[in-house]
């Protein structure tokens, strides 16, 4: 397996530095995306994202409970991945590993900075908010779940309807509206090797790049970055790599 790592990485770096990628897109092109909203009946909100060959799902479910005590009148949000065996030779069964505990901050963080609904409509009663839970399952890694991962999770976020609240309990399979939303939040995954970024990495890119770099944005701002690998970034790649990552933006949000 290790050998065969280093086959691929000698492979890609060497169509990325003369331009080229494995499976001929540009460097600031999508594999096709496809976006299936609706697939869990019983979530509150739910979505199924393809990018390429990549499959990731996401379900939102909604209980109530208590707040944290420096946010008493807001509600709260919580993000779990699930990197499940079947998805790919690497994964293994048991409790959340590093990749998926990154993979689910990374998301996470973009949607509570992009702050696209007003937590103190979650307030429910003293001492009681609705919780958003959001779930995300890789159901095939073939690269690029960071994206897959955020344009599910907004995807099933414009489904959520808010279940009733009567007599101090939660009414499952009745809903008292949808939940408001500001904005569209999407993130694009930039992957770095040989000095040049590229959008949307593979899995053998991913293996392969030595520099990552996540930007979460809506239409007009930037809600959250995060930089992983051993590859610096100047401020004037920073900028570019903003740039690039509101125009993919536009691209996502068409999806959604």
């Amino acid at each position: 397996m290790e050998i065969m790592d280093e086959v691929t990485k000698e492979y890609v770096s060497k169509l990325i530095s003369e331009g080229k990628r494995e499976d001929g897109r540009g460097f600031d092109d999508y594999r096709p995306i496809k976006v299936e909203t609706g697939i869990i009946p019983n979530a509150e909100g739910s979505a199924m994202v393809e990018i390429g060959s990549t499959k990731v799902v996401v379900g939102i479910k909604m209980d109530a409970g208590t707040p944290f005590a420096d946010r008493p009148e807001e509600g709260v949000m919580s993000t779990n991945a699930e990197l499940i065996p079947m998805a790919h030779p690497t994964f293994e069964s048991g409790p959340p590993r590093a990749p998926a505990i990154e993979l689910a901050r990374v998301i996470d963080r973009g949607i509570r900075g992009a702050e696209i609904f007003d937590g103190k409509k979650l307030f429910i009663a003293p001492d009681k908010v609705w919780m958003i839970f959001f779930d995300v399952w890789a159901l095939d890694q073939c690269g690029n779940l960071f994206d897959a991962g955020a344009l599910g999770a907004m995807a099933a976020l414009k489904q959520v309807r808010i279940p009733k609240f009567e007599d101090g309990r939660v009414i499952y399979g009745e809903y008292s509206g949808k939940l408001e939303l500001k904005d569209d939040v999407v993130m694009t995954t930039f992957g770095k090797l040989k000095g040049k970024s590229f959008v949307d990495p593979t899995y053998d890119e991913e293996v392969s790049m030595t520099g990552r770099f996540n930007i979460s944005t809506t239409k007009d701002r930037v809600c959250s970055m995060q930089k992983a690998g051993t590859d610096g970034y100047k401020k004037e790649e920073v900028l570019e790599l903003i740039d690039r990552a509101f125009e993919k933006g536009k691209e996502l949000r068409s999806h959604l």
